[in-house]
């Protein structure tokens, strides 16, 4: 037991590093080399569909392949190779937007495999990207380490993949075998409906959000800090709580929070709350889907490149954000309890 239980460590510590370390060097290279570009902004957009829409056609490859940390070396060896492209905006986007998505889903369905009946891996795994982002986002726009490291650390992140899944053999289950019988049910389309559209509006919200007191003191650092504990926090609150008990509480308390954004306190508490709910979304669909968990994993994150393209094309929502985010979390609260009930999980 303790060999097994030291062994998931391993393999859940190697993947979240190397989660903030991919997404990290994504945002460095768009905000040093491609956001201030003549076609910067057709190559941001570019990088999202390829790194959020595209988990989708990946997921299914990865499920049938069964070979997941190949899957997810080859994403990082992607995103490292990008650097060397940056004089080609939008080849170095396509390129470092499919190495993301391959990262996660490789990385994503090896942890969905190790989370048959506990989410806490799931939400460990999930977190260190806003991490990432914003440090790498910070550094782009600034001056930081030689552009060479970001490149190295990744192949050295691959190659700590390789070296665990050699450790884990035998350990973790495979794959099921790929099957999308499911989506016969219509039970199952409904309930996988109110997941995709739950991470949406989460994704909507989580880029439209503006509070006011956010270049306020510490308080811009402290809110990253609710979104990526948030996430952490959920997976094991639903371990110790049970699924509905956490949504219910985190997504209602969310919703009456939403309605003070002028508050730094309960603003930072919402965006918390509402993040608990990543976590779960994504084991729910797999466990819909257990024989298609990449394809699900993909499909969740090309719901956040849904709620990204509103936002990007000048989607105004500032006039009357703490109703909207509220009314975001009580449908949210809502289309989970709904889409639990129907798979009875």
């Amino acid at each position: 037991m303790k060999t097994i239980t030291y062994k998931r460590g391993q393999m859940i510590s190697v993947y979240s590093i190397t989660h903030f370390l991919v997404d990290f060097a994504c945002a460095f290279l768009m905000f040093r080399f491609i956001a201030g570009t003549s076609q910067g902004f057709l190559c941001v957009l570019i990088y999202n569909f390829c790194a959020f829409a595209m988990q989708m056609p990946i997921g299914i490859i990865a499920d049938k392949l069964s070979r997941n940390f190949l899957i997810a070396i080859i994403g990082c060896f992607l995103v490292a190779a990008s650097f060397g492209f940056v004089n080609i905006p939008v080849l170095a986007v396509i390129i470092i937007g499919i190495g993301n998505a391959m990262f996660h889903i490789g990385g994503g369905i090896d942890i969905l495999n190790i989370s048959e009946k506990k989410l806490g891996a799931l939400g460990v795994f999930v977190s260190p990207g806003a991490f990432g982002v914003y440090y790498g986002t910070m550094l782009g726009k600034g001056s930081g380490f030689p552009v060479i490291f970001y490149p190295l650390a990744l192949m050295t992140a691959a190659g700590l993949i390789y070296i665990t899944h050699k450790t884990q053999k035998g350990t973790y289950p495979k794959n099921a075998a790929f099957s999308l019988k499911g989506f016969h049910s219509k039970q199952v389309l409904f309930a996988v409906f109110c997941m995709f559209f739950v991470v949406c509006m989460r994704s909507f919200a989580g880029l439209t959000l503006n509070f006011s007191w956010k270049s306020t003191g510490h308080w811009g650092i402290v809110l990253l800090y609710a979104v990526v504990f948030g996430k952490t926090i959920g997976g094991f609150a639903a371990n110790g709580f049970g699924l509905k008990r956490t949504i219910i509480v985190s997504l209602s308390v969310c919703a009456v929070l939403f309605l003070f954004p002028a508050i730094p306190v309960t603003g930072v508490t919402a965006v918390l709350l509402f993040n608990m709910t990543m976590p779960l979304t994504l084991w729910v669909t797999a466990k819909i889907l257990p024989g298609a968990k990449g394809f699900a994993f993909g499909l969740l994150t090309f719901g956040l490149f849904l709620g990204f393209v509103p936002v990007y094309l000048g989607a105004d929502v500032s006039g009357v954000s703490g109703w909207l985010f509220a009314l975001l979390a009580a449908v949210s609260l809502v289309l989970l309890l709904i889409g639990l009930r129907r798979t009875k999980l």
